[in-house]
């Protein structure tokens, strides 16, 4: 049942439905049986996941169950099994194996005589170098292993031990040229541990091992050259199976690389295989026997080639036998079939899928089936492996801990169990007497405590009342729809056992709460009656001086501010006391919160003067009647009052007259300055240094921001205040020499200054405090073109203040993030115009970027602002040069974004790879098939970041795509890196590790 939330005497729904059913043992702990852990009987041991090795299991499990393999390992002499016997040096700490095949030893000997249900792989996995979190390609992993065992055995004395990876999985095959002139035939032999099978086009195993031997034209570009015609000749080159292993591992290539996205995809194509495969008809010599039995099928579970899951079918070679290793879980195939099953259901829509071909009795066909293992037949009874004794005592070891593990969980789980009915006998007898009798001694307490003693996953904390107390530290009223009225000797165990307080017994209901809560109630019932009285009240003109004045935004709001005067006492005591259980609120949050409602103007206070005094503004307040006050009194007795003959603040009047003589001064000023300085408010005939003006050699220099601010005050002298200085050390280094070049003032940094003519200089002078001057001479060498005409500047130039701002840009361009750049795709050098593509995101429109360029410098920085007169402009004139440079200059570079150009947001920290795959979905071109270049350097380092190669916003970076390549296989031999031969294995580095 649910509980009535809003009854304190309500004890039901609270969550004592555990405690009064049925008991089940279970619930009273969170301990698995351990014996769910333990090995069933004749079952194989399973591999823990480490977060993504399941292909490596497959791949443990498959090679497990190869006998030889597993005798051959067990016969490699051990760094362990000279200390086992009769020492004791292990048996203090834990066995670590120290290479590969003491790793591989220890692993199979765990999955063959482990008591455990699944062992952990850890050891063997860290020694491989193999990221656990980072899914690898299983067929390469295979191979790399493959080599690297070969290479660690090959060191062994024992020849057994020795070959068996060339034994059991090496065979032969020869590439065979024949000239078509002469008939030559030459020959390469070469090792194969798997064959690598195509399976494009092909529904069966043996069309793919057609394919694989048949023969390849070389002419043309290809042809052969021919050792006895001793030139280039038309010829044919197949391969030839020579010799063939006992495991013959067939790698179908089922992960390809897709040219339209850049990435390798996976082929989801079924292909037929029987369980017996005859190669006799591929063999280049017909002797011998050649019928092989399927004995292992690797599987692929998903759509994509960068995720997915592993499993392995594979066949007990001992009993006949087909099992599901998946992770930990491993399933006996039911009446020795091999049965691929749920493996075939893909993730992709049902329409999509491609209907399953039917299988004739031994055969079967695969989708997902990315490996093939198939055992030479034989007659011969299978191998009868035995773990070495060394081996076998580190097993047995082992089997202790799981037992040791396996008894201190069920001793766990019993005497969890065993508290468990204690409490659950203590609960229900206290859940009985719980409710208080009526005339009975009771206590409160709250809701949400109860909760918790009754769930027994969470251990009740102490009691903690505080959030329920009113300001007089009682119960308050509203609290009671929280709290739970319970008798007082259930309420005595509580404390006794859980500790906490205050206790809230009959005597803690605060009186005094519900009384204020009855007096505001009433004020709120009598309010809306009042707001209709002082309504009428308002429309009757007041006659004589009996009136009061009140602002008009009090007369407006003052029913919603009564209604908050009421409430602000039950808002003040829930800050005071918001916590549960520990939780307090934020001390901080509250002080600020009680700083911004004192700010808000009270009732009447829109019409007292910064003097305290009634305002001078007469359309801000309104007189009103006694009647009406004396309303309004009731509610806001602390209200400032002021009758209608009150004067008006006497200082106030001064100030406002102050004011208006100001304003005058400034129309005055502003008025004389402009017609002084006409030509510089209309921006008219002014000098550029560019084209020199023939009639004077000296031209002065302030900063555009002065000017700007002074046309300003200029235009609304009663608005902004007047410009009384000139400000150029913002010009100028912290040195006091020039931050800029003639050549650099004639271009890119013409819109920082503002040239002046001598005669206007003499009249700023005379208007404005000058801080520095700056001045430009131009001086003739005597007899010399004009092309030798020399410019000076008074202060001179600072060279290394200049590099260091020069620096400083070019640093601000290599550091940025979400920039736009642009790409041209270029075909026989000239650019293709396309329509840009919608899905593009550019950072923002022309159109506002303009709006921004063309505002008033002065407008865009709020740190620009005369406010103060000269100070605010010497703050910022004392800057550095680099901020200034930052805050006060306006320079557009923006690159003019044509039709059909497409604008990529990139970051200064990526790679041009990421940059290359960005442009592989904007223009559909292969990252391999793309030639970058900016303003002509090729752009070839993969790994470098854009900032490195000098790319910065609004770079135009021009892309020139190769001719698409035709042949598939030749393109999926690129991505195979350096694989070498077709089908040879690659060797390991020097370090002995996996490069995975």
């Amino acid at each position: 049942r649910r509980n009535c939330r809003g009854n304190p005497n309500c004890l039901v729904g609270i969550g004592e439905h555990v405690w009064l059913g049925e008991i089940d043992e279970n619930s009273f702990h969170n301990i698995d049986d351990p014996n769910c852990e333990r090995r069933k009987k004749n079952a194989f041991v399973g591999l823990t996941n480490l977060g993504a090795t399941c292909y490596v299991n497959t791949f443990l499990q498959m090679w497990f169950l190869n006998l030889e393999l597993r005798q051959a390992l067990y016969l490699c002499p051990s760094t362990c099994g000279e200390h086992v016997a009769g020492e004791a040096v292990l048996k203090d700490r834990d066995y670590e194996p120290q290479t590969i095949c003491e790793h591989l030893q220890y692993l199979f000997a765990l999955l063959q005589n482990s008591k455990r249900r699944y062992i952990d792989p850890s050891g063997f996995v860290k020694a491989l170098g193999l990221d656990t979190g980072q899914q690898q390609d299983a067929q390469e992993f295979s191979k790399l292993f493959m080599s690297l065992l070969e290479d660690t055995l090959s060191k062994q004395k024992n020849p057994d031990v020795r070959n068996i990876v060339q034994k059991q999985f090496c065979g032969e095959y020869a590439y065979v040229t024949v000239c078509n002139q002469c008939g030559r035939e030459s020959k390469l032999v070469s090792k194969f541990y798997e064959l690598e099978l195509n399976i494009q086009g092909h529904t069966q195993l043996t069309d793919c091992i057609t394919e694989f031997l048949k023969e390849e034209k070389l002419e043309g570009d290809n042809r052969y050259f021919c050792e006895t015609c001793q030139s280039k000749q038309n010829a044919t080159r197949k391969i030839r199976l020579l010799s063939l292993p006992c495991t013959l591992n067939l790698q179908l290539m089922r992960f390809v690389f897709d040219r339209q996205t850049g990435h390798k995809k996976k082929l989801n194509t079924y292909i037929g295989f029987s369980e017996l495969l005859d190669m006799e008809p591929f063999m280049e010599q017909k002797s011998g026997v050649y019928v092989y039995e399927l004995s292992a099928v690797l599987i692929h579970r998903g759509v994509s080639a960068y995720s997915g899951h592993y499993i392995a079918h594979v066949k007990d070679p001992q009993t006949g036998e087909w099992y599901k290793f998946n992770d930990e879980d491993i399933e006996k195939m039911e009446g020795k079939k091999l049965q691929l099953g749920i493996e075939e259901d893909l993730a992709e829509p049902s329409k999509s899928q491609t209907r399953k071909p039917k299988c004739g009795k031994g055969t079967h066909c695969s989708r997902n089936a990315y490996m093939l293992v198939y055992r030479l037949q034989t007659r011969e009874k299978s191998l009868t492996v035995e773990v070495p004794a060394f081996l076998q005592e580190l097993v047995e070891r082992d089997n202790c801990k799981f037992e040791e593990w396996c008894n201190e969980m069920a001793e766990m789980r019993k005497q969890s169990v065993a508290r468990g009915k204690i409490k659950h006998e203590e609960v229900k007898e206290l859940y009985k007497r719980l409710p208080a009798e009526a005339g009975s001694p009771y206590d409160f307490i709250s809701l949400e405590w109860l909760q918790k003693w009754l769930d027994e996953s969470t251990p009740p904390k102490p009691i903690d009342n505080t959030a329920c107390l009113c300001a007089h530290g009682k119960l308050h009223p509203d609290k009671i729809s929280i709290m739970k009225r319970i008798s007082e000797y259930v309420a005595d165990f509580f404390y006794r056992r859980y500790g906490g307080g205050p206790r809230l017994n009959v005597k803690a209901l605060c009186k005094d709460c519900v009384v204020e809560r009855c007096r505001i109630l009433r004020l709120k019932n009598q309010l809306n009656e009042d707001y209709k009285t002082v309504t009428n009240l308002l429309k009757i003109a007041v006659k004589g001086n009996d009136g009061f004045w009140v602002g008009k935004a009090s007369l407006r709001s003052w029913r919603q501010l009564a209604l908050e005067q009421l409430n602000e006492q039950d808002e003040d005591t829930e800050h005071s006391n918001g916590k549960m259980n520990g939780n307090t609120q934020n001390k901080d949050e509250s002080n600020e919160e009680k700083r911004e409602e004192e700010e808000e103007l009270n009732f009447n206070e829109d019409i007292v003067c910064p003097h305290g005094d009634l305002c001078i503004s007469e359309n801000e307040r309104r007189v009103v009647s006694k009647e009406a006050w004396e309303k309004l009194k009731q509610y806001f007795p602390k209200a400032p009052e002021f009758p209608n003959n009150k004067e008006c603040c006497s200082q106030c009047k001064i100030l406002e007259r102050e004011g208006e003589e100001n304003e005058a001064l400034h129309k005055m000023m502003a008025s004389e300055q402009k017609t002084s300085l006409q030509n510089l408010f209309h921006d008219k005939c002014r000098p550029c240094l560019g084209s020199w003006p023939q009639e004077t050699d000296e031209l002065y220099i302030v900063s555009q921001f002065f000017v700007e601010e002074w046309r300003k005050f200029v235009r609304r002298p009663t608005r902004c205040s007047p410009v009384s200085s000139v400000g150029n050390s913002a010009l100028l280094c912290p040195h006091g020499g020039l931050m800029f070049t003639y050549a650099s003032m004639t271009k890119e940094d013409s819109k920082l200054i503002a040239l002046i003519w001598p005669s206007e200089w003499e009249r700023i002078q005379k208007l404005f405090v000058v801080d520095h001057v700056i001045k430009i001479t131009r001086t003739h060498a005597a007899g010399a073109d004009p092309e030798s005409t020399l410019y000076t500047s008074e202060p001179q130039l600072c060279p290394e203040c200049r590099e260091g701002l020069l620096c400083q840009q070019q640093r601000d361009l290599r550091e940025y993030t979400q920039a736009t750049i642009y790409i041209h795709k270029v075909v026989d050098n000239k650019k293709v115009m396309k329509d840009a593509a919608p899905e593009l995101n550019v950072s923002s429109s022309e159109a506002e970027e303009e709006r921004e360029e063309n505002k008033p410098e002065g407008e865009q920085d709020p740190d620009f602002n005369q406010a103060n007169g000269g100070a605010k402009r010497q703050k910022v004139s004392h800057q550095s040069y680099i901020t200034y440079q930052k805050q006060g200059i306006r320079r557009s570079t923006r690159h003019r974004k044509v039709r059909g150009e497409k604008a990529l947001l990139v970051s200064a920290n990526q790679t041009l790879k990421e940059l290359k795959i960005q442009i592989m979905h904007a223009f559909s071109v292969a990252p391999f098939d793309q030639n970058l270049s900016i303003d002509g350097k090729i752009l070839s380092d993969d790994t470098a970041t854009l900032g490195s190669l000098g790319v910065i916003p609004e770079s135009v970076i021009l892309l020139k795509a190769d001719e698409p390549i035709a042949d598939y296989a030749a393109m999926d031999d690129v991505m195979q890196g350096e694989r070498g031969e077709r089908g040879g294995p690659r060797r390991f580095g020097g370090s002995g590790k996996a490069p995975f």
